[in-house]
């Protein structure tokens, strides 16, 4: 009797305890003018329940309780909501009012301080002038699409008769398309190695700033420190072979164009950094849900082959995709694009601000 009056008396005790720091926590953030909403508990707050339930934890629990415009806490971040279309019309079309882009400190740090996410000004001018470069209409033309279409040959060419993991095979296509686009030459040698530090990377920008063992915060920040490692390597690697390489890497480190802002070596493996993570989910995921829409709804699929079926008749075997044949898959880009409105990706778009502000 004795020992469990003793459990019951801890476990009150702790309820208690739980019960006065979730009070607390909102107390702090109970400002005036602030809107409504919870921000959970200290340093977590509500990061947890949106990692596990994404876009539907704001919409279905919060929206549903504190309307379109709420606070919350999200990844270490006290953040405010907008679900309103016209508040976030003026929100997006203000950033010399104060209004800029604003990310996780988590995925600052293990991004870096020199991705286009982070910087502002005349240097966020200059990094988007540099990645704008990479997918001008002649680079698409020239290096992009015949590079795509040599890597999908080759990914693709050992399926048949196989079971597929289309979500592991996804990722590992979206990353490795894109590291061929930016080292060429080399992607073969450094993807074996690059690979499983780029993932831990990514899990790690989506996790709370918490620099302890065993968080995936830690291992994400380790895996950056070591893909700077091979990308300084890569790096110095073609300086002294003094070659010229027609990829996105050979762009950014070319310093003969007067014209051009020249990147130091930490603004080159930044760019590269981002350039890599800003395609990898959104390629993967929607190739993933497009095979899995395209299962679903036989006649649309039979549409897509006839589309592609006739592209391939006017060529031969061997002959790559070209431009014109991009432009006229119109029926392709429709399933892209419906796939994407039926899979949403990209859960909002993030702001941060530099001033008082009032948002009605």
């Amino acid at each position: 009797m004795g020992v469990l009056m003793v459990i019951v008396g801890v476990f009150v005790m702790v309820l208690c305890m739980c019960t006065a720091v979730l009070r607390w926590n909102e107390m702090r953030y109970r400002k005036k003018g602030l809107p409504p909403g919870t921000m959970g508990w200290p340093v977590f707050g509500e990061t947890t329940e949106f990692l596990k339930q994404g876009p539907n934890f704001l919409k279905n629990q919060r929206a549903s309780r504190y309307g379109s415009f709420f606070k919350s806490h999200i990844l270490g971040c006290p953040t405010v909501v907008s679900m309103d279309p016209e508040l976030n019309r003026y929100i997006l079309m203000n950033e010399a009012k104060g209004l800029v882009p604003g990310y996780p400190q988590s995925m600052l740090d293990i991004l870096g301080k020199c991705n286009i996410a982070a910087v502002h000004g005349s240097s966020h001018k200059q990094m988007r002038g540099a990645l704008l470069a990479l997918i001008s209409p002649t680079m698409i033309r020239q290096q992009l699409l015949p590079k795509i279409d040599e890597f999908m040959r080759a990914f693709l060419s050992n399926w048949d008769n196989q079971v597929i993991n289309i979500q592991d095979r996804t990722k590992e296509m979206a990353f490795l398309s894109s590291l061929k686009q930016i080292a060429s030459a080399e992607s073969s040698s450094v993807a074996q190695q690059f690979m499983p530090e780029f993932f831990k990377l990514v899990l790690g920008t989506l996790s709370l700033p918490i620099d302890l063992p065993g968080t995936n915060y830690r291992r994400g920040f380790q895996a950056r420190q070591n893909i700077l490692k091979i990308l300084g390597q890569l790096i110095e690697k073609r300086r002294d072979s003094e070659e010229s390489h027609k990829d996105m890497l050979g762009y950014l480190m070319r310093n003969d164009d007067n014209n051009r802002h020249k990147l130091s070596d930490d603004e080159i493996i930044d760019q590269i950094i981002t350039i890599l993570y800003s395609g990898y989910e959104t390629v993967s995921t929607t190739s993933m849900m497009a095979v899995k829409y395209l299962h679903d709804h036989p006649t649309v699929l039979e549409e897509l082959r006839k589309e592609h079926m006739g592209i391939r008749e006017r060529k031969r075997a061997d002959e790559p995709i070209e431009w014109n044949d991009l432009k006229s898959m119109r029926y392709t880009r429709a399933v892209i694009f419906e796939t994407s409105r039926l899979a949403t990706i990209v859960n909002g778009v993030l702001r941060k601000t530099t001033q008082e502000m009032e948002l009605n």
